[in-house]
């Protein structure tokens, strides 16, 4: 082969790598750096007919910051509008010892909606300090749910909202938590981890809302997940809506921060708009 070609076709790997190594660190970047906010439908027939509740759902923040003193994140909490905002665990990581970015964010996402409810996750329970970081959402407002539920009322519209306490690090008592539930009235269950699950039969929920797996956190093209939580492998409860029984769905946010390794890739940080539509 003459060497003109050799060099030719070198000169063109070499540029094609630069540029696959580029968009990749682009794609980084931009998974890493730049949510998104995700939306989710679902209908039941005990809703009445024709009308919606909305519940955004933030999960896995790790204590990072979207903006100066999360103006970005908060400015997108106040455009939404939702009904109730849910936080779903790991608002904080195991280390954190300086809780003022989360307060802060309670605090202002508070002013505009004052339905906030919100599930330990393993990184809270972890914490030395997670007594101090519980009530101090308590103290701004925060309806913490601790193997508890409450039942939410919008014109026509009940919902019931039960919360755990993290399963995956066994502080979970469904039996308190669903204790006097009424399966008249559609009912959601936040469960930091989605294992919950796989541990349980039944749950008389409709509808469960998890975090905890990040999405993997770096996927791969065809793969989806390679790492879970827990040190799992292709973990199947990765990421997005599963059917768990008839009628019965587990939604599961890859989240909005990180862990581990400070970086996502193919798995855009998120945030979740979950509208339920009544079709009674």
């Amino acid at each position: 082969m003459p060497k003109k070609v050799t060099k030719k076709k070198a000169k063109q790997f070499l540029l094609l790598s630069g540029a696959l190594l580029l968009s990749s660190l682009v794609k980084v970047y931009v998974d890493t750096n730049i949510f998104k906010v995700n939306n989710i439908r679902f209908r039941t027939k005990k809703l009445p007919h024709d009308t919606n509740f909305s519940i955004l759902q933030i999960t896995d923040l790790h204590n990072r910051v979207f903006g100066k003193q999360n103006e970005i994140l908060i400015k997108t909490v106040k455009d939404i509008h939702a009904d109730v905002v849910v936080l779903t665990g790991d608002l904080i990581s195991r280390g954190t010892n300086d809780f003022t970015n989360v307060f802060t964010l309670v605090e202002e996402i508070i002013k505009v909606n004052p339905n906030v409810y919100y599930v330990t996750g393993n990184h809270e329970l972890g914490n030395d300090n997670v007594d101090m970081f519980l009530a101090g959402l308590e103290e701004r407002g925060v309806n913490i749910l601790r193997n508890q539920n409450t039942k939410i009322t919008r014109g026509d519209t009940v919902i019931n909202l039960v919360g755990i306490d993290n399963e995956s690090t066994n502080h979970e008592d469904l039996d308190q938590a669903f204790d006097s539930i009424s399966e008249e009235h559609y009912t959601v269950l936040l469960s930091h981890s989605p294992n919950v699950v796989d541990k349980y039969d039944s749950i008389p929920a409709d509808l469960i809302l998890s975090g905890h797996t990040h999405g993997g956190q770096i996927r791969l093209p065809l793969i989806g997940a390679v790492v879970g939580p827990d040190r799992s492998f292709f973990p199947k409860l990765d990421k997005g809506i599963f059917e768990i029984h008839t009628g019965q769905y587990l939604y599961v946010d890859s989240g909005i921060g990180t862990s581990g390794y400070p970086v996502r890739f193919l798995n855009q940080s998120q945030i979740s708009l979950i509208e339920v539509r009544g079709e009674g």
